[in-house]
């Protein structure tokens, strides 16, 4: 069974473990989870280098630490890599981080396929070079040491609502403690992105937020389709497929609302930059 080696190590997080983990405890530092949700059965977690949007996806890796106890996550990628228009999902094997290595759960990835089949296909080659799941599995390796993984790569499209549904229903189904990830950045703003619609320099920020807070608020009301519509007119996440499946398998799982634990972005994080380009990021959980 083939074994994913860490492809963004020392780029997006460090390379070796001593490192990691000391940045892991700095990202989650004093932050304690609010009293709501009580129970949660999803998140969503933003992707880049650890230090624009580490602290918050420890955040929400915190809140479910605190509230759950999940054997395995199914986490649900953006897709930034060429000629994935399907949900690719990596079916068997493991992934090798510098915290080690973390086991798919195998089992639950043949239920997966039975069911789900017209919208999901095992391709782990298509998971090769994608970080938007990578940069997340140091985090349960670090809190949740013996759960097990199941990576599935989602493009925005029709098709992600279907995956997350399905999906959805096969875990409310399992006696297994499964919790759900959707993976994304927001808004990438400014000329290295080829997005200027609000100009360029620091007058650009308070629109290019109010870009991101639109797509926020309807995560946070689940809802899917507007999501994958919203990002494709106005360009305010890279991961819509994923939170569409993460919103809809929620709801599948009984969750009724989103709740935001953070907003930041990469001008927020680190205001000594050249005020030109921007990326935001949210951690959210329902």
């Amino acid at each position: 069974m083939a074994t994913r080696k860490a492809f963004r190590a020392g780029s997006f997080y460090p390379f070796d473990e001593r490192s990691c983990r000391q940045q892991i405890e700095e990202c989650l530092g004093d932050y304690q989870p609010p009293a709501e949700p009580a129970r949660i059965v999803s998140g969503i977690v933003p992707h880049a280098g650890w230090v624009f949007s580490g602290p918050t996806a420890a955040r929400v890796f915190k809140s479910i630490k605190a509230k759950a106890s999940p054997e395995t996550f199914v986490i649900f990628g953006a897709v930034h890599v060429w000629g994935v228009d399907q949900a690719s999902l990596f079916a068997e094997g493991a992934w090798e981080t510098p915290c080690g290595t973390v086991a798919i759960d195998t089992e639950l990835a043949a239920a997966v396929l039975n069911v789900a089949s017209d919208n999901v296909k095992a391709n782990a080659s298509a998971h090769d070079r994608e970080h938007s799941i990578e940069v997340q599995i140091p985090f349960i390796q670090y809190l949740f040491p013996d759960a097990r993984i199941l990576p599935i790569m989602v493009a925005p499209g029709k098709h992600a609502t279907g995956v997350g549904r399905k999906i959805g229903e096969l875990i409310a189904q399992q006696e297994k403690k499964i919790v759900i990830l959707g993976s994304t950045d927001l808004t990438h703003y400014g000329p290295s992105f080829s997005f200027t619609p609000y100009g360029v320099g620091p007058q650009s920020l308070a629109p290019m937020k109010a870009n991101d807070r639109r797509i926020i608020a309807l995560a946070i009301a689940m809802n899917a389709e507007e999501v994958l519509a919203e990002a494709e007119h106005h360009r305010n996440a890279c991961g819509a497929g994923a939170i569409a499946a993460t919103v809809t398998a929620a709801k599948a799982l009984g969750a009724e609302r989103g709740y935001l634990l953070e907003y930041t972005t990469s001008q927020d994080v680190m205001p000594e930059r050249r005020a030109t380009d921007f990326v935001g990021y949210a951690g959210i959980v329902f």
